[in-house]
């Protein structure tokens, strides 16, 4: 080759060299422009975690969520996972810097030159990753040369999103992500939540099996799905034990008999927000955390509220696992039982609970009740967009948006003339939509509509009353469902029949709420019943009984008689318009003196009565019960107040019992003791909130009288913790109460239906000694019974040292009044009189 030549070829070559080198240059540059992800997103990842709430012994709890996600950093994770992928999807990791270019040959005759999309073998961890940090594109409907130069394009951006990875995270922070970021199905999103769906464990407890699947799961989840597919997951897996033993993490004894090993998926369970321990507590603190985030010094540093199902915070609660779960053990023993009495009771007479006839207004609000519960139904909504909503949206203008009851009442009008002007006369609508009503009547397509109405009904009526396969609620088996075939008017009465509960279990000195049951099951019930506002009955005469001796000296060993009270118009600060003479629950009275003792062990109307006439006035326990956390607009000025006619809630109730097991010290109950964000910051903390509301003497008496009100009681005298407490029962046998007080916890417990004539029809099953003490008791001997629930039985009440102020020794007040007549003896020396 001449000189010529040879500058000719050496000069092409360079700009060869340097063209192709300036391309690369502009091809990665463009590429840079290519929605990739910045070094800013690459360090401050935008996935959603989940926020966990842990109970007060760090257990876990349960989850808020969009993506049930937990973050795992490498140290805790593991040791089997990090072996298996490794070996598997890596084995050169921690040699090369996010990209593998040993096995890029590979990749090249496979993926590009044999068109094939899930070849792989070729993508690094790092790569893995960062495909899941953008989209990649559908090759389904590509032409060979498209896919080929798409494919192309892809890897190149992968391979930057690698580079930038390795640049800003260690190898170890990498696999941590990985495993982080992989959706593994079932709304297992990680690792971590992978490992408690497929195998009810957490991942650090997994066996080299366990977590040999699951990484053979990593290649193609939906084709090696070990719930559809075990066997083919089980020849992946077989895959990935003879990876680690080829590179030398198990040995080929452990590789031969692990490979024999049949999938297991006995553990595998979907992750909800209705299962779990504490499933009403998880609920209704969402609420309050809420409330907590959106408060300005809890804030974001950009001035946004935390958002508790992306944000991955920490939520440090209050309550005790073991106590939450004898809580919830004994609710399920106790309403299982009761609920079969209830439905034996009413199956015994044909009128079910709403055509039973107590009078004619009830039964007409309990069917007007029971028309709101199928009109709030799913079915229903369905049924009218399919039938109503197209007659509607037809008729446009006037007819869009009408409701239910709008349609109602102007068929009401139109059927008789005047309905709307009597609707407005009692203020149930105003003239502007009487208006609206006289003008939608008046047009043309009124009849259509009313028709498409009467139609819609019928079709509502055929729908309810049409027997159907559903599964219900139960408590026959475990998993309190069962599958059966009822109409779904009857589906909503057999779940309306079912009585509900509610227990709430504080630590007295502290104010931490330790147990929470809200209802019977969080699937089937939704609604909360701790916050509920049901009639207290008597569970509130302590606060009554409180006053009297706190304020006026009364020993319990008081004496009064056993006879119908009046508290007459115009005595004392009542201002009642009239008289009023309340009667004993059962309408006897035993006619002789009976101590204060007696009076509250056997709830005694007429002592409360007595002692409410001895008070002169309803606000002096209306400021005491105040004080003792009950909100005091919910307490009526009358006084009927001493009976336990106000509607209050169970947080309440279980609040101020608390104070008697704390000496007289009210703590306000709490459940949240703080926040911390993703990476540990603290973002709130409670403070403790307390008060001292019944001086010790006064505060002892009333532990000692509820200590001997439950005395023997129930199975009481099997117990070894010293407690007291007191029953309720409210009118018609609607509400069932106990309130339970030990040293170191306090007990609350209701029990009664969503709807008030959901009830028994007799006291003898409906009041709070039957529905609601056993649950108690059950609950305490639980707990006594084992070792590891944080739960002292040989605490003991607080007694002031010296002599009490107020004698509670009967014998010894005897002696010292033995001259004087029984309280209410003018009264009971009248009634024999007359």
């Amino acid at each position: 080759m001449s000189e010529k030549h040879q500058k000719f070829v050496i000069r092409w070559a360079w700009r060869l060299a340097i063209g192709g080198f300036i391309a690369i240059i502009l091809f990665f540059f463009i590429l840079s422009f290519q929605n990739l992800p910045t070094f800013e997103q690459l360090e401050n990842p935008t996935t959603n975690e989940a926020s966990e709430v842990l109970a007060n012994d760090m257990s876990v709890l349960g989850r808020y969520y969009l993506e049930n996600r937990v973050a795992i950093d490498y140290g805790d994770l593991s040791p089997h996972l990090v072996n298996a992928l490794i070996a598997t999807e890596d084995e050169r990791y921690f040699k090369h810097s996010g990209i593998d270019f040993q096995a890029l040959g590979r990749v090249a005759v496979k993926s590009v030159l044999l068109q094939r999309s899930g070849s792989g073998g070729g993508s690094t961890i790092t790569q893995q990753l960062a495909k899941l940090l953008f989209d990649r594109p559908n090759l389904a409907r590509m032409g060979k040369l498209r896919r080929a130069v798409v494919l192309v394009i892809t890897k190149f951006k992968e391979w930057i999103t690698s580079v930038k990875l390795e640049r800003s995270y260690t190898k170890e922070e990498i696999v941590a992500m990985y495993l982080n970021h992989f959706d593994f199905l079932y709304n297992a999103h990680g690792i971590q939540a992978a490992s408690e769906t497929y195998f009810g464990k957490d991942q650090a407890d997994l066996s080299v099996e366990e977590a040999a699947m699951l990484v053979g799961m990593l290649k193609n989840p939906s084709l090696y799905n070990p719930v559809r597919r075990p066997e083919l997951v089980q020849q992946r897996r077989m895959v990935v034990l003879h990876q680690m033993e080829k590179e030398g993490k198990i040995s080929q004894e452990a590789y031969d008999s692990l490979r024999a090993v049949p999938i297991d998926m006995s553990g595998f369970q979907t992750s909800s927000h209705n299962t779990g321990l504490a499933p009403y507590f998880r609920m209704e603190m969402r609420k309050e955390l809420k409330r907590i985030l959106s408060q300005k010094e809890n804030l974001k540093p950009d001035g946004k509220p935390y958002n508790i199902d992306r944000d991955g915070l920490k939520i440090y609660t209050t309550i005790d696992q073991r106590i939450q779960e004898h809580a919830e053990a004994a609710m399920v023993k106790h309403m299982t039982l009761i609920q079969d009495q209830f439905f034996r009771h009413w199956n015994a007479i044909r009128p079910d609970p709403w055509s039973y006839k107590e009078d004619n207004s009830i039964v007409e609000i309990k069917m007007a009740n029971l028309e709101a519960q199928i009109r709030t139904s799913k079915r229903y909504a369905d049924l009218r967009s399919r039938e109503l909503e197209p007659v509607l949206t037809r008729a446009g203008g006037n007819f869009e948006g009408l409701s239910d009851r709008d349609l109602e009442r102007m068929i009401d009008e139109d059927e008789k003339s005047g309905s709307l002007s009597a609707l407005m006369a009692r203020k149930v609508i105003n003239k502007e939509q009487k208006d609206r009503y006289q003008q939608i009547l008046k047009d043309p397509l009124w009849k259509e509509i009313k028709q498409g109405w009467i139609d819609f009904s019928k079709a509502v009526d055929k729908e309810f009353s049409t027997p159907t396969e559903m599964r219900v609620f139960t408590w026959e088996n475990a998993s309190f469902e069962k599958d059966t075939v009822m109409s779904p008017l009857d589906s909503i009465k057999y779940h309306r029949k079912h009585l509900q509960t509610g227990i709430l279990a504080v630590e007295p000195q502290t104010g931490y709420i330790k147990a929470w049951v809200g209802g019977i099951n969080l699937k089937y019930f939704q609604h909360d019943h701790i916050h509920t506002n049901r009639q207290v009955g008597s569970t509130f005469k302590p606060f009554v009984y409180s006053t009297a001796i706190a304020f006026q000296g009364i020993s319990p060993c008081s004496k009064v008689y056993d006879v119908q009270y009046t508290i007459s118009k115009g005595e004392g600060n009542f201002s009642i318009p009239e008289d009023w003479s309340p009667k004993n629950s059962d309408d006897e009275y035993d006619q002789e003196p009976i101590t204060l003792y007696e009076g509250l062990r056997n709830s005694k109307n007429t002592i409360s009565v007595y002692l409410m006439k001895q008070i002169g006035d309803v606000q002096p326990v209306r400021d005491l019960a105040q004080k003792f956390g009950v909100d005091k607009s919910k307490l009526p000025q009358v006084p009927s107040l001493c009976l336990g006619s106000a509607d209050l809630s169970l947080f309440e109730m279980t609040g101020a019992y608390s104070a008697f097991a704390n000496n007289g010290v009210y703590v306000k109950p709490t459940f949240i003791k703080q926040i911390e964000d993703k990476n540990g910051k603290l973002i709130f903390r409670s403070l403790p909130s307390e008060e001292r509301v019944l001086q010790e003497d006064a505060n002892y008496v009333m532990v000692d009288m509820l200590k001997y009100a439950l005395r023997g009681r129930g199975g009481s005298h099997d117990i070894m913790s010293e407690i007291g407490g007191k029953t309720g029962t409210t009118q018609n046998h609607s509400d069932g109460w106990f309130m339970g007080i030990t040293p170191g916890l306090a007990v609350g417990i209701w029990v009664g239906g969503e709807d008030r004539w959901i009830r028994f029809r007799d006291i003898s099953l409906g009041q709070g000694s039957w529905m609601a003490r056993p649950m108690f008791i059950d609950m305490i001997k639980r707990l006594e019974s084992d070792p590891d629930a944080d739960y002292d039985k040989t605490l003991r009440f607080f007694k002031p040292p010296g002599r009490l102020s107020i004698t509670i020794d009967c014998d010894e007040y005897d002696q010292l009044h033995k001259e004087d007549e029984p309280e209410g003896f003018e009264i009971k020396r009248e009634q024999d009189f007359f």
